[in-house]
């Protein structure tokens, strides 16, 4: 097998019909001959410059709530669009009286804190440069400002490892940056730590660094579980290719960072520790779920909406599984990780606002194209606005103030819709390469480190066994052995 491509970066605006209409606004699509490179103001740079403008502008939409809507009730918070966590979690999870997460027992019926433990030390962390004078509203401001500045630093690092996961696609990372459901939803709660240490993790994954890649989202899961979900979709990659030494020191990794950050709250702490698992099993259906639309349109409560929501997600897996071995290709890393997520959010008991943002930069790198990009994102932003107004109409007594519960419905599957889309779209990709931008120059898995390039040694299919050739481009050809062993 032999990889020929150029060294010069990948212009979106190149091959992207809607990215070229939209640099109009800026002088239009840079020419082929453009002398590139030689400026302080990089692509990388450019990328998170925007991302902390978007970021900033999120801010600038939470104003509302953070004069005056967070205080003086529920509803003004809904009707503004403008609702966190972060305000509120302040006070009701004892952060405020200086209690430690995990070890205090809380008032109430939450009697510990119901998040993983590095996103509790994040959020500990913030309550100590948290100014402690003054009045309650305004501490609880200064909590949400610390945090949003925190949360501000893990968006450029996901930036940065958005834009610098493929070498020859750093652009691709505006799609991130870009993202309208970025903006809107980056300061309600603390996903953003999470994702940034998946986006580092898949950018050490690239790079051939399987323990630093372990060692990440072993960090990644401790603050939110999904990022645990990698590690299935390089068992069956690293399967395909017989890359086990690779994957077998990423799981280590994973499995001794992960142990480091949770056994002291474990032999400390244990029921704090276990809350967050707990909670998650005994949570019932809830907003934005496919369940909840069901048992709101059936009637039936959906008791075993656990045993539906893990068989689901697990049939979801398998299949994505299934696919990876009959694939004429090897599928990309970045691909199977936005479909494994993709999974487990459609199939998740909850799906709140800020869930959008696990996808995002797995998006950018799975599917770099802005027609697609924005056809959700467009669904997305109409669940962000369904579900605020459906509780600004549920909060506003007689005034019926907001979306009644069929709008509220209608959001729902526009969301599932829009995410369902853009599943295809990658599916489609995976089974037809040669729809595939990232590889039209030639290039395997950008994002596959150890994988790319590298031959199958199992397939479950013919159509994996025989010879595939890459999509050329201007004139480049590579020709793709399978090489499979016997």
């Amino acid at each position: 097998m032999t990889k020929v491509h150029e060294d010069r970066p990948v212009l979106p605006t190149q091959q992207d019909e809607v990215a070229a209409a939209g640099s109009e606004l800026i002088g239009g699509p840079l020419g082929r001959h453009a002398r590139l490179g030689g400026h302080w103001l990089t692509p990388v740079r450019v990328v998170v410059l925007v991302a902390l403008g978007m970021f900033a502008l999120g801010m600038v939409q939470k104003l509302p709530c953070y004069d005056w809507a967070w205080f003086r009730g529920a509803g003004s918070q809904y009707t503004h669009a403008c609702y966190s966590d972060i305000p509120h979690l302040y006070v009701v999870r004892g952060f405020a009286d200086g209690l430690l997460p995990y070890f205090d027992k809380l008032p109430g019926d939450m009697q510990y804190l119901e998040y993983p433990v590095l996103t509790g030390l994040f959020m500990e962390i913030a309550s100590w440069l948290t100014p402690g004078g003054g009045a309650m509203q305004h501490r609880e401001q200064m909590y949400w400002m610390v945090n949003a500045g925190m949360l501000m630093i893990c968006a450029a690092v996901i930036a940065v490892c958005v834009a610098r996961t493929h070498r020859r696609r750093p652009w691709d990372a505006l799609l991130f940056a870009l993202a309208p459901a970025f903006a809107l939803t980056a300061t309600i709660n603390w996903d953003l730590l999470a994702i940034a240490l998946t986006a580092a993790a898949m950018l050490m994954w690239s790079r051939g660094r399987a323990l630093a890649f372990g060692v990440l989202i072993g960090l990644a899961t401790a603050a939110k579980l999904y990022p645990v979900l990698l590690l299935g979709v390089l068992f069956v990659l690293c399967w395909r290719a017989g890359k086990w030494w690779a994957f077998a020191v990423a799981a280590l990794g994973a499995a001794g960072s992960w142990l480091v950050v949770n056994l002291p709250v474990m032999a400390y702490a244990w029921d704090g520790w276990t809350k967050f698992y707990t909670f998650s099993q005994e949570r019932p259906i809830d907003f934005g779920s496919v369940w909840l639309l069901i048992s709101q349109r059936t009637g039936n409560p959906l008791e075993g909406a656990n045993t539906y929501a893990t068989g689901l997600t697990v049939l979801l897996c398998a299949g994505i599984g299934v696919l990876t071995l009959t694939a004429p290709r090897r599928p990309r890393f970045a691909q199977l990780a936005f479909l494994v997520v993709a999974a487990f959010i459609l199939a998740n008991k909850v799906y709140s606002p800020q869930y959008v943002l696990w996808l995002i930069p797995l998006a950018a790198l799975a599917r770099p194209r802005w027609r697609d990009f924005l056809i959700w994102q467009a669904g997305e932003v109409l669940y962000f606005l369904g579900i605020w107004f459906y509780l600004a109409y549920t909060t506003s007594g007689d005034k019926h103030q907001g979306l009644p519960l069929e709008g509220y419905q209608l959001a729902i599957a526009a969301h599932l819709l829009a995410t369902l889309y853009l599943c295809a779209v990658v599916v489609r990709d995976i089974l037809l390469p040669d729809r595939d931008v990232v590889r039209r120059d030639g290039s395997d898995d950008p994002s596959g480190g150890v994988l790319d390039g590298a031959p199958d040694v199992f397939v479950l299919s013919d159509a994996a066994r025989a010879p595939q050739d890459a999509a050329p481009s201007e004139g480049q050809r590579v020709d793709w052995g399978m090489n499979l062993k016997d």
